[in-house]
């Protein structure tokens, strides 16, 4: 967490009111596959081989009409790489805030000297345990839970996290031990929560992680020297002075050629499927590494998905002014295409220019969700078109708009429009509308009078 308040964006509080259930363990013990079974989707993703989560991974589960904060955390190794050292100090901390920690141990592997570090920890934490035993496929395996005992946590709860069996005999008990509170209770006509999602996208090592830890506050994701950290996209609720927000950190996107690992394909698609569903982007660049090929594709896949981009020029501290003149010259020439998206320089490792990207993703939200009512857009267009007409009698006879998130106008003609008008027609809505850089789209119909 940032030390310097001075250097911190505005208040950003994390989101905390639901029960919060930690799940620990070892690796390769089937604590993601356990995550994914409660949350009924291939959420988190599942490898044969340790080490595929790595950051913390946050979702709500609901179950009989409660709900608790369902935390995924990377394998707890005593001894292992630099990196691992920091998942397994994210793994501490998150069971440190936790109310209740779900132990995850192999039941078919036994007890190892590994879990039994694990629990003298735990014991250290002051935190209520259930020990989790999973691959217990059948009632014959349930005697192999026994073993777990001596752990000091009291009965071991056995389930089978990839075929389901005991998984709702192990959410009830889960129930009973956070006591959710009666208010909990999600009435069926509750709507669910619209926050908006904020997508941190780019390619490997360029700061993403950093950047999102900046935002949020806390070190929430892993940042390391090494590309390829951040397997998964993360997820972090925030409290700002207008709302909520969620930041979504994504993993690294590199060429498809260059994905050949199976888990690191799957982060690749779940990062799209972050891009598609946010409300704006924000596509990091390595200012020091300048604009590359797979950063103008990146911001091509991000502008055909329709959602607002903010191109981020991190490390810009770092440069001089050749390389900063150089840099600017780059992006006019390599994306164009991004037209009056705004640019932020600043370092999200000391936290310098950050502070600008918040109001920058207010605007953007604001304009994204924006509805102007039917009777000021065709209003408007009609000015348009008085100013300056399409020629050769087309004209618009109607207009509409149909959609938010992105801003959509069906406009009803006569004859076809050019596509130089349409522009202008675009133009012009956008200014007098207050739409700024929010991507707009523009449905024609033909209709005879």
């Amino acid at each position: 967490m940032c030390r310097d308040r001075r250097c911190c964006v505005v208040s950003l509080k994390t989101v905390k009111q639901l029960p919060r259930v930690v799940i620990v363990g070892r690796p390769n013990v089937g604590k993601s596959t356990l995550f994914n079974r409660f949350l009924g989707s291939q959420v988190a993703i599942v490898e044969d081989q340790p080490g595929v989560t790595r950051d913390r991974f946050e979702r709500e589960v609901e179950w009989t009409g409660r709900r608790f904060l369902l935390v995924d955390t990377g394998g707890w190794m005593p001894v292992g790489t630099p990196l691992d050292d920091k998942v397994s100090r994210q793994v501490e901390q998150a069971a440190s805030e936790a109310d209740l920690v779900l132990f995850v141990v192999d039941s078919q592997v036994g007890m190892t000297d590994d879990d039994e570090l694990i629990a003298a920890w735990l014991r250290r934490a002051g935190r209520p345990v259930m020990v989790i035993t999973n691959k217990v496929d059948s009632d014959k395996r349930e005697p192999d839970s026994w073993e777990f005992m001596q752990l000091g946590f009291g009965e071991p709860s056995p389930v089978s996290a990839l075929h389901g069996r005991k998984s709702g005999d192990l959410l009830d008990e889960i129930l009973e031990r956070v006591d959710a509170a009666d208010d909990e209770v999600i009435p069926e006509s509750e709507p669910r929560d619209d926050a908006p999602r904020v997508a941190i996208v780019g390619r490997p090592n360029v700061g993403k992680s950093t950047l999102f830890n900046r935002l949020v506050g806390e070190d929430r994701s892993i940042t390391h020297d090494m590309p390829g950290t951040t397997r998964d996209a993360i997820d972090t609720i925030v409290e700002t002075d207008d709302g909520r927000i969620v930041f979504v950190d994504t993993a690294g996107m590199r060429r498809k050629s260059k994905v050949d690992e199976s888990a690191e394909y799957y982060s690749f698609v779940r990062a799209l499927r972050a891009v598609d569903e946010s409300d704006v982007a924000l596509l990091v660049i390595d200012a020091q590494e300048g604009i590359t090929a797979q950063d103008q594709r990146l911001a091509e896949r991000i502008d055909a998905s329709g959602s607002p981009l903010l191109v981020v020029l991190n490390k810009w501290d770092a440069l001089d002014d050749e390389q900063k003149d150089q840099v600017d010259a780059d992006l006019t020439r390599k994306l164009y295409f991004i037209g009056d998206s705004p640019i932020v320089r600043l370092s999200a490792l000391t936290g310098r220019g950050v502070h600008r990207l918040l109001p920058l993703i207010r605007e953007s939200i604001s304009g994204y969700r924006k509805r102007v009512a039917t009777t000021d857009v065709n209003r408007v267009l009609a000015e348009a078109q008085q100013r300056q007409p399409a020629g050769a009698g087309a004209r618009v006879l109607y207009a509409l708009q149909g959609a938010t998130d992105p801003p959509t106008f069906t406009l009803f003609v006569n004859r076809e429009l050019s596509q130089h008008y349409l522009r202008y027609l675009e133009r012009v809505l956008r200014e007098r509308f207050g739409f700024g850089s929010t991507p707009i789209k523009m449905r024609v119909r033909r209709r005879t009078e």
